[in-house]
């Protein structure tokens, strides 16, 4: 058995560019569906796929995933960059969803069968204040959710009027980090007034602040017993962590700008976090996934997914296969998709009072309907959110 050929696609049913990747294969009907989405540089993707790692991958036996993955990850010479470990993901990804078909069973059964009978999933609510932050929660409740990421105002941060920034002042988003680390407890005190004690809360710095004020946001945000703290930091400002965990007992979920194992080790082995966050394409799809999820069980350390719209549907699908096998599993994030995405996705899952269930068909249990997909193509934008700037102007590093 060989590698015949590999389909890379670019569509964007949502605001995200998706990239997914088909494997086929010398046995007629025999492919496998991966995902590659590095949404902010998917043309980079496509590029170093047909021109780098497709080539590497033809002819080869699509049964030998581990030799497969490391000889694609070392080829290049270097490695680890986000682009070429998403590459590398579309690849691997569908080399599982072929060995689940191969089997003739899906993924999670590969791994050792289920740990649990479905994967509990978080949900995004926002809002202007509280109160408006309070009734979309209540509205998810309402569909069955248990787990709530509340946010303030906009996603980066709270956003300034134009007259506050500098005359001449570069385009971005503006936000004020000083007003958020003010604002955000004073947020979490009404959601709780308003909510009471027992609803699962989770709240998203998304590194816009300085490391100093996460710690002191986590401190304040203690007494609301937070299910997680989100990316307090980046990846940069990793040594912060230890005075963090220092100073208080919020629990910590980190990683979807975390693409190199190396990056991890310490943060596992100190137990600096109570969530790997990592996305599966951004680290070289399943095959480190798993190393990784295994590596991080013997530190008592759980994982949450990375679950966004730039995490494609066969990219979800691969999560919640990871999500009932893994022991150490502790939550999925979960974006509401687009009806689109079902009609080009078949098999997609939805949200069921809270909770996705792996499909049972063989492999990842998803499927590709090019044609759908072809009627949204891919714009040529590259996103505004993440030029977030400080009020002076300054570049404020996701």
């Amino acid at each position: 058995m060989t590698i015949t050929a590999i389909d890379v696609f670019l569509t964007q049913p949502t605001g995200q560019k998706l990239v997914i990747v088909r494997v086929r294969t010398s046995v007629p009907g025999l492919e496998g569906l991966g995902c590659a989405t590095f949404t902010q540089r998917n043309l980079a993707v496509k590029a170093a796929l047909e021109h780098h790692i497709i080539p590497f991958y033809l002819g080869k036996d699509p049964r030998n995933i581990e030799d497969l993955w490391q000889g694609a990850m070392v080829s290049g010479y270097w490695r680890n960059s986000p682009v070429l470990n998403n590459a590398i993901s579309g690849v691997d990804m569908a080399l599982w969803d072929l060995k689940g078909k191969m089997a003739g069973m899906p993924c999670y059964q590969l791994w050792g069968g289920k740990t649990r009978a479905a994967a509990a999933v978080y949900t995004h609510c926002n809002g202007r204040d509280a109160e408006e932050a309070a009734d979309d929660i209540r509205a998810r409740q309402a569909d069955g959710y248990h787990y709530f990421r509340a946010q303030l105002g906009a996603y980066v941060g709270l956003e300034i009027p134009a007259g506050r920034t500098p005359l001449g002042a570069a385009p971005g988003v503006y936000f004020d980090d000083r007003a958020k680390l003010k604002a955000i407890p004073r947020f979490f005190d009404q959601l709780r007034e308003n909510l009471g004690d027992e609803v699962e809360l989770i709240h998203d710095v998304h590194e816009r602040l300085s490391p100093i004020d996460a710690i002191q946001l986590a401190k304040a945000l203690e007494s609301h017993r937070l299910f997680f703290l989100e990316d307090p930091v980046a990846p940069e400002d990793g040594a912060w962590l230890s005075m963090l965990r220092s100073q208080c007992a919020t629990p910590i979920a980190l990683g979807e700008l975390w693409n190199n194992p190396s990056e991890w080790m310490p943060l596992l082995q100190n137990r600096l976090v109570d969530f790997v966050r990592v996305h599966l394409s951004q680290i070289g799809g399943m095959t480190p996934a798993l190393k990784l999820a295994h590596l991080a069980a013997a530190f008592g350390i759980r994982f949450a997914w990375h679950g966004p719209l730039d995490t494609s549907p066969v990219g979800m699908a691969a999560c919640v296969h990871l999500d009932v096998a893994l022991h150490n599993f502790g939550i999925q994030e979960w974006s509401t998709r687009y009806e689109a995405e079902y009609e080009i996705f078949p098999g997609l899952q939805r949200v069921e009072k809270g909770f996705v269930y792996p499909s049972e068909s063989p492999g990842l249990g998803i499927e590709f309907n090019e044609a759908a997909a072809a009627r949204w193509p891919c714009d040529s934008l590259n996103p505004e959110w993440t030029l977030a700037r400080l009020p002076d102007g300054t570049i404020h590093r996701p």
